[in-house]
Order: structure tokens, then C-alpha cells, then sequence
């Protein structure tokens, strides 16, 4: 399933532009002249990954088809203090009405981008690949899940629908490590769903059972030190994929990768990028 589909985002604009113009900008509607035509450019106040030009866009043009916008950055570039982005040309109302959005999505986006290229460069020489969580903003999930990919990540599950993870409660309230992946694959025979099965272990026990009990796609090692994920990995033996998760730091990342995981999770990827400065002003 494409989850950053053309007809998602646009969903999520016209939510956006529901939710911020409500029935109508009263500040342009009252200040300026409806016809009125002029330019703004979006500038750079920060360095790092840019993000959300793709998406700017779409928000753009969404809200007035006859706004030009030449675009000089694309996303993903690297970007530094007052890099000029793009310009927007056109009617003043329509700029001052996708101004908030544009920019609320861009510094957003930017600033997870730059650090996911950022812990994305720290384990390019390993095999592990960065993913991202569900520890996203509601309603902004989509662009903030667009922007690790833009910085060079990959993409967890989109949500709750489209794998099933067997996380600590789960495992708990089910009664074990067994009695969750066994009750998991009933399930899913019996409503005929494709869907992966991931466990996390918080020992090398429930490693074990995870292993014993099979019939699972990725073995997740949850707050482990190194050295017992090292043999966690020795345990599996290339049996079932496995990814690191939970504490994953700057500091500890490269570390983590370098043990053989094939995927790390880090959760602050997006809910802990500190936001890119980026301004849209008329000139």
C-alpha cells in the first residue's frame, strides 16, 4: 500500500486548511485588496536537510492553481543560513493563505530530515537500516514519515493495520512470548489477512521462545545492551530478520549497528528533531 499517495496528502491539506482558515482569513480579507498581486520567497534560517518542498507545492496549488512557484532547492539538498528556497507568484490572499501551512510542514520536515541523515551517515558502513515508529503527530504522521525518508530512512508500519507487532503488553497480556505468536498466526488464518509478524524479546528468553515457537518475520531485541544483542543475533542465526529498538541515541546508534541488527527503530526521529527555522516573506 502506498500510504504517501497523492490522494492521502491531499486529504491531509484540505484537513490542515480546515482546521487554520476555518471560514475565511479575515486578516487578509481585511487589510488587502482582493485582487492584489505581489511575490514572497521562502528563506533558510538554519542548516541541515531541506524538507517539504515537494509537499509545499501540492499546498500551493491546492489552494490556487494560478500561483507560480519556482523552486531553487529541491528536497533533501543540503541547505545553509539564508539559502533562498523558492519564490511564489500570484494573488496575496492565496500566498498569505498557504504561508502557515507551508511553513509549519517545512520546518517540520526539516528538521526530522536532518536528523535522520544524520544517524543515517553514523551506520552507513553496517548493513542496519534506520526506521522510523509510530511516535508521530497525530494527523501529521504522513509528512513526518515522508521526511525520514527524505533524510535517507525507511519506513516502519504506517500504523496498527498493516503488520502486527507483538510489543511488551501484548506479550504480557496474552500470556507469553508462545501463546502471542501462536494466537497471532490463528488469527490471521482465520480472517485471511497477509500481514508480518514481529515480536520483542526484552531477554535472551524470550529470544529463545520467540525462535522456538517460529512462524514470525523479524525479531525485535528491546533495550539490550550490545553485548547481548550480539548474542541474540548468534542465537537467531540469520533465521528471522532483527531490529534494534529502544534508547537508540546519536551516541549509542553506531555502536547498536555494529553488532549485525538489520534495522534500527529510533522513536525521536520524529517526536525529538528540533525544527528547521524557515521563513516566507514578500519582496
Amino acid at each position: 500500500m502506498d500510504h504517501i499517495s497523492e490522494k492521502a496528502i491531499l486529504q491531509f491539506i484540505d484537513a490542515a486548511l480546515i482546521e487554520d482558515v476555518g471560514d475565511g482569513d479575515h486578516s487578509s480579507l481585511s487589510s488587502i485588496p482582493s485582487d492584489a498581486v505581489s511575490k514572497a520567497r521562502l528563506i533558510i534560517k538554519g542548516e541541515g536537510i531541506l524538507a517539504g518542498v515537494a509537499l509545499a507545492e501540492m499546498i500551493v496549488k491546492r489552494i490556487d492553481p494560478n500561483l507560480k512557484m519556482e523552486i531553487f532547492i529541491k528536497d533533501g539538498a543540503v541547505v545553509k543560513f539564508k539559502d533562498i528556497g523558492f519564490h511564489l507568484y500570484g494573488n496575496v490572499h492565496s500566498i498569505l493563505k498557504a504561508e502557515r501551512l507551508v511553513l509549519n510542514c517545512m520546518q517540520r520536515m526539516s528538521g526530522i530530515a536532518t536528523l535522520t541523515s544524520k544517524l543515517v551517515e553514523s551506520i552507513r558502513h553496517t548493513k542496519a537500516k534506520l526506521l522510523d515508529t509510530r511516535k508521530t503527530t497525530p494527523n501529521f504522521r504522513i509528512a513526518e514519515k515522508w521526511a525520514v525518508k527524505i533524510g535517507g530512512g525507511v519506513n516502519h508500519r504506517f500504523g496498527l493495520y498493516d503488520m502486527i507487532i507483538l510489543k511488551d503488553n501484548h506479550v504480557d497480556y496474552a500470556g507469553g512470548i508462545k501463546k502471542a505468536i501462536e494466537a497471532s498466526k490463528e488469527y490471521l488464518i482465520k480472517t485471511g489477512k497477509e500481514l508480518r509478524i514481529e515480536v520483542e524479546t526484552r531477554n535472551l528468553k524470550e529470544v529463545q521462545e520467540a525462535i522456538e515457537t517460529g512462524g514470525i518475520h523479524r525479531i525485535m531485541l528491546d533495550n539490550m545492551v550490545p553485548s547481548m544483542m550480539k548474542e541474540a543475533i548468534a542465537m537467531i542465526a540469520g533465521k528471522y530478520e532483527v531490529e534494534a529498538s529502544g534508547g537508540v541515541t546519536p551516541d549509542t546508534i553506531r555502536e547498536i549497528a555494529e553488532t549485525g541488527v538489520d534495522f534500527i527503530s529510533v522513536g525521536a526521529l520524529t517526536h525529538s528533531a528540533k525544527s528547521m527555522d524557515v521563513s516566507l516573506k514578500a519582496f
